[in-house]
């Protein structure tokens, strides 16, 4: 497996497959960040994730000898040395996690020129964007026809490898997961600091919560989302954002210029969460809104609904097709509309204010949320890896 850097979605996915299968694997990192501190360009702080994400598994760090590493530019992950690792350890075939860097571009030549296989993991979606042109497909064409099998994490994201002319044959479902481990609902500890968090913030029990966490930044829309709830202003409703980025100085600024006026909806910021501390935000939730018009999937959405919080989302967020279905599992809302958003909120607030409405939104989507776990994440690999087999 050839990946940029330790993440807090795939890491425990690969603990999971050690512990569960016979599958024997060693993941080739491409980059340290998340296990050695830097600046996360996007939060505009430091991270490093408190969770293990390097044992019960086999991997390594391939050194990157860019100059500036990350995955903004084609250059981010420059490691010369990959293909010799790759072929020290003589791997059956190669999966891929992306290909728009220089190093996994070097990683696709090196299994062609040794005829190993390639399973591709991606999760891009066309959903808001013209149809491509020549330009774009022809490339695309031309670098898929070198996969021997596609995991695709949802509808969208197969309707785009479809579009680039892969084939049904070699298409598995393997859905994006995350660790329900971690989310589950009812654990002491969660609601014990969902409680501390109210207090700090200074709301209520009886306040309502919608949460936005995540990288406060233009693509995810939270500007447009502040607006939105501020011209909503509901009673006893608190919008609080989570997180850290470009934005924050601009939302503290309209929190701020409103927070005078009458019948002022409470507007509450909390800083960037490691991945331990989430849980307790998404328990101090009633809803969770991720209003992106830039999110190939959005984790944070699965993450949410283990722990049984209705989401909204615009009709533009990568999961939205799989995950929320408007009036069951959530609300939807087009990402294109202005005041589409704030029509949403209203409609999602309604639903709640009804306990057996509330019990039955809840109900669906824990429902809908058990069949994205790492059994069925695995499953699609499984059948992946059995097509390859002459």
């Amino acid at each position: 497996m050839v990946l940029s850097h330790p993440t807090q979605y795939y890491s425990p996915w690969f603990q999971w497959l050690r512990a569960h299968t016979d599958v024997e694997f060693r993941v080739f990192y491409l980059w340290d960040f998340g296990i050695v501190k830097q600046e996360d360009p996007f939060f505009g702080v430091a991270v490093k994730w408190d969770v293990d994400l390097l044992s019960g598994y086999e991997s390594e760090f391939v050194p990157n000898e860019s100059k500036r590493p990350g995955a903004e530019h084609f250059s981010g992950f420059r490691n010369p040395t990959l293909p010799a690792r790759l072929e020290s350890w003589n791997p059956n075939a190669l999966l891929l996690f992306g290909y728009k860097w220089a190093s996994h571009l070097r990683a696709v030549a090196w299994a062609r020129m040794h005829s190993v296989p390639i399973l591709f993991r991606g999760d891009s979606h066309l959903l808001g964007r013209p149809d491509p042109g020549l330009r774009m497909s022809l490339p695309l064409r031309l670098l898929f026809a070198q996969f021997a099998a596609f995991l695709y994490v949802g509808s969208a994201n197969r309707e785009y490898f479809e579009r680039f002319g892969v084939p049904a044959r070699k298409l598995f479902l393997a859905p994006h997961s995350v660790n329900a481990t971690l989310f589950e609902r009812g654990i002491p500890a969660n609601r014990d600091g969902a409680s501390v968090l109210r207090l700090q913030l200074g709301l209520k029990p009886t306040t309502r919560v919608m949460l936005f966490a995540g990288k406060l930044v233009p693509g995810k829309q939270p500007v447009e989302l502040l607006r939105a709830f501020q011209e909503l202003s509901p009673i006893d409703t608190a919008l609080v954002f989570v997180g850290d980025g470009s934005e924050r100085e601009k939302l503290q600024a309209m929190a701020a210029y409103a927070s005078g006026t009458a019948g002022n909806a409470l507007i509450r910021f909390l800083p960037f969460a490691n991945q331990s501390e989430m849980p307790s935000r998404y328990t101090l939730a009633d809803i969770f809104v991720l209003p992106s018009r830039a999110d190939t999937w959005g984790l944070a959405i699965n993450e949410a609904m283990h722990m049984g919080v209705p989401c909204i989302v615009s009709n533009r967020v990568g999961c939205q097709r799989d995950l929320v279905t408007d009036g069951e599992t959530g609300w939807v809302f087009d990402a294109a509309d202005p005041s589409a958003l704030k029509n949403c909120l209203s409609r999602a607030l309604s639903d709640i204010s009804s306990g057996a409405r509330r019990g039955e939104i809840q109900g669906a989507v824990l429902r809908r949320i058990a069949g994205y776990t790492y059994a069925q994440t695995t499953e699609g690999l499984l059948k992946a890896l059995a097509s390859l087999q002459p």
